[in-house]
């Protein structure tokens, strides 16, 4: 896409730090000299009014979702207009930059910028607001987790490049077409991704309701949704199945800066373990108290009961701490291979039981007086053995192919940050190239869904609201 671009070729200083040499031609300005923050807040909303939070701007690329005109609200608001650009002035959130095809209503904790006039075109803002090292200059001002309000006078303040007008619009032209053909690129391997996740379910599924053998004589199995199963198979109460069970829910352990890892429901994800999700510690000293309904051992269960409900994963190391929300089983060797049973807990018939007895309108859980209702297919122990090592063999090609497609995404999205910041910096010539480009419209552009979360977990969602100094990585 890019391997005909060539640098101008007159480049000047800018004598900007950010933004280092540009074209001979462009000019620098403070952005505010052209655009203005508008503050028009209003408590009362129209029906046709578009509502956007925070949470409705994805990071990085400014697409809209889930945003509506269906939100009540009762403090005030910022109204805007189709074409003004809002900006997330909080400090994690300063990559949600984004501009409405219509007007409408904003949380507070967007700037609204409007064009004085026509010497700074607001398509053209939006790509340098959103490139990183503008967010990177802006970030590095800040302190705290909020803009103080001062703070418009130094985003206002900054000196941006400004382009002719035709060149602006040249330069939207080719980023946005850019912008659809990585999307597309991202969404087919996106769908590769699911693909291979419902291979490796099915295959996880048969294998741990059927067995191995496909003449395999069946009996009915006494539970209705279930149907038949292997005849030499039990049905057992899943708490019953396990020699030990430990129910960490209860006060909340102190954190700490340090000390022992902290297993909370979000680091445990489907078949593994996450210590790089979320990192938080409690004190060693605390530790055989906040344990003291049993230490771990390599190869228990987890299971996550609330927010989310069903993730689970086998213990791989013993020196950590679990909280709320997190119950642990021991199984007996003797009877149970520990990853046959993670295998069985994640399948859809065991999770198909856990959503039927989940409860809650915000965030879906199972109560412990429902945990002995959850039925568990048995095998004879040296099944279960075999059963484990045929689902490794068929899961093979899928675990490496996805991890793959993972980081082909991951490399897309890195293009795409560095493409933009090439280009609206003034680093790569586009002109030549957006002349060349079919007519493609804007409206056509944003029929098109957003990349989702920008997780490569596809089988779980992650907040997008992480932002810079969270877990969210530029993109």
């Amino acid at each position: 896409m890019t391997h005909d671009l060539k640098p101008y070729p007159a480049m000047k200083d800018s004598g900007v730090q950010w933004l280092g040499e540009m074209p001979q031609h462009w000019a620098v300005e403070r952005l505010k000299s052209s655009v203005s923050n508008v503050i028009e807040q209003t408590a009362q909303r129209r029906d046709a009014d578009l509502y956007v939070a925070l949470e409705h701007v994805e990071s990085w690329t400014g697409r809209l979702r889930h945003a509506g005109s269906d939100v009540t609200f009762d403090s005030q608001v910022k109204r805007f207009r189709s074409g003004d650009v809002l900006f997330g002035k909080l400090r994690p959130y300063l990559a949600k930059v984004t501009r409405p095809r219509s007007g409408g209503v904003c949380v507070g904790e967007f700037f609204v910028l409007r064009p004085r006039d026509s010497s700074l075109a607001t398509p053209y803002v939006e790509q340098v607001l959103r490139s990183k090292p503008i967010i990177d200059a802006i970030n590095s001002s800040t302190f705290g987790a909020k803009m103080p309000r001062a703070d418009w006078q130094f985003v206002g303040g900054m000196s941006v490049p400004r382009p002719p007008v035709p060149e602006q619009a040249a330069i939207v032209r080719f980023l946005d077409h850019a912008d659809r053909r990585i999307r597309r690129y991202i969404r087919a391997k996106q769908k590769l991704i699911k693909l291979l996740e419902e291979q490796k379910r099915a295959i996880i599924h048969r294998a741990v309701t059927r067995g191995l053998d496909p003449n395999v004589r069946l009996k009915p199995s006494g539970v209705e949704w279930l149907g038949d199963v292997p005849e030499n198979w039990e049905v057992r109460s899943f708490t019953r199945c396990a020699i030990e069970r430990a129910d960490y829910r209860g006060a909340i352990p102190t954190k700490t800066e340090s000390g022992v890892f902290l297993v909370t429901a979000r680091n445990v994800r489907k078949g593994r373990i996450d210590y790089e999700v979320s990192k938080e510690f409690v004190a060693a000293n605390e530790y055989e108290d906040i344990m003291r309904r049993g230490l771990p051992r390599l190869g228990d269960l987890l299971l996550t009961m609330e927010a989310p409900l069903g993730n689970a994963a086998l213990v791989d190391r013993e020196d950590v701490a679990f909280a709320q929300r997190v119950v642990r089983f021991r199984f007996a060797l003797t009877e149970f291979v520990p990853q046959f049973v993670l295998h069985a807990v994640l399948s859809p018939y065991f999770q198909n039981q856990l959503l039927r007895r989940g409860t809650g309108s915000t965030a879906l859980g199972i109560k412990a007086s429902k945990l002995p209702q959850l039925q568990l297919l048995c095998p004879p122990l040296v099944e279960q053995t075999a059963i484990v090592e045929r689902i490794g063999e068929e899961q093979a090609p899928v675990e490496s192919a996805a991890p793959r497609a993972q980081r082909e995404i991951s490399l897309l999205r890195e293009y795409r940050t560095r493409l933009i910041a090439d280009v609206v910096t003034g680093k790569l010539d586009v002109r030549a190239a957006a002349a060349g480009l079919p007519d493609e419209t804007r409206d056509e552009a944003a029929d098109e869904p957003p990349d989702g979360d920008d997780s490569l977990e596809t089988d779980e969602s992650e907040d997008d609201e992480a932002g810079l100094e969270g877990e969210e990585a530029p993109v």
